[in-house]
């Protein structure tokens, strides 16, 4: 039997669903980055995507060897080991994640079955908003096992907050350990008492000048984090760039079998006494999907605001029948 690994390498083709911003951002991400062998982009837009595909394919004399095909017929996923959503209503100014909830697993309930026909062993990662909401959508349409179907979570929000950290404390992002947890969105939370620069516990750390972080500053980084995708939405209509490239971050931990430990979001069942929410918390991504959430330990508040954070997509998907 192969290995993982050898899977990966030998059917290393990655498929983004919408061809948008942040489709084409992760599409151009993950050709630099060299993360698959072949890059497919499909859209329903025919003229749309053959134009986006013929753009990215005119610069792939300068990333390597990947393949850049793509199209309007959903037969473009066929032989994909990942599948990569982003295709749905975008976010307007003002409007929330979980505002678009009903529209977009609209549109899950018919893509998925269509995807599925044409690529049935591939896993699954939602990136299109309410990504929380949607991988318990898209969970329940595809019925596939929750380690093959989950979403990019609060991967870019915890790169957000590793960059303001790094910026405040003088390092590279690097050499910051911290995570964002819980939902993408309002609610998602900093998890501080595990939080390091190095080794050093965040609240230990002190610069050259004697500068420390205060429990206040640290929870306006977190208001700065919940807050970034509004400053961007209001200022150019959309976030795509920053998203692209933690698409492609998780796409090349799985095409790559990297066993990477990243906050993406899976349905959870049992985990700290949740059921039927998808939220993110540090997990174990392979060549099998999400192979492993990790048993994290929190304060108190912590597990609170944890459970705070299910809460509010629960009602949300009570709202949506899910």
């Amino acid at each position: 039997m192969s290995s993982p690994g050898a899977l990966a390498r030998r059917n290393a083709k990655l498929t983004v669903v919408g061809a948008g911003s942040v489709g084409t951002s992760l599409a151009y991400a993950a050709l630099i980055r060299g993360v698959a062998r072949e890059v497919a982009l499909y859209d329903i837009d025919g003229p749309k995507v053959e134009a986006e595909v013929l753009d990215l394919a005119h610069g792939t004399q300068f990333t390597g060897a990947s393949q850049i095909s793509g199209g309007a017929d959903p037969a473009v996923a066929a032989g994909s080991h990942l599948i990569v959503i982003t295709a749905g209503a975008k976010q307007k100014p003002g409007q929330t994640r979980l505002d678009l909830a009903e529209t977009n697993v609209g549109i899950l309930r018919t893509l998925l079955p269509t995807l599925l026909e044409h690529a049935p062993e591939a896993i699954y990662c939602i990136v299109t908003n309410p990504c929380d909401v949607l991988t318990v959508a898209a969970q329940q349409i595809s019925g596939l096992p929750t380690e093959r179907i989950f979403s990019s979570g609060t991967v870019l929000d915890t790169s957000r907050l590793r960059r303001l950290l790094a910026d405040r404390a003088g390092v590279s992002t690097a050499s910051v350990h911290a995570d964002i947890v819980g939902e993408h969105g309002d609610s998602e939370f900093a998890l501080w008492s595990q939080a390091r620069i190095g080794p050093v516990p965040i609240l230990d750390w002190t610069s050259p000048e004697g500068d420390h972080f205060s429990y206040g500053e640290l929870e306006q980084l977190t208001e700065a984090v919940r807050g970034a995708a509004y400053r961007v939405i209001e200022g150019k209509g959309a976030t795509n760039y920053a998203i692209g490239l933690a698409g492609a971050r998780i796409a090349q931990a799985i095409l790559h079998d990297e066993h990477a430990v990243l906050p993406v979001s899976t349905v959870h069942r049992g985990y700290r006494g949740l059921d039927g929410v998808a939220l993110s918390v540090p997990s174990v991504v392979t060549a099998r999907g999400v192979e492993h959430v990790l048993d994290l330990t929190m304060s108190a508040a912590e597990e609170r605001s944890l459970h705070a954070s299910a809460e509010a997509l629960l009602a949300t998907q009570r709202t949506l029948g899910l």
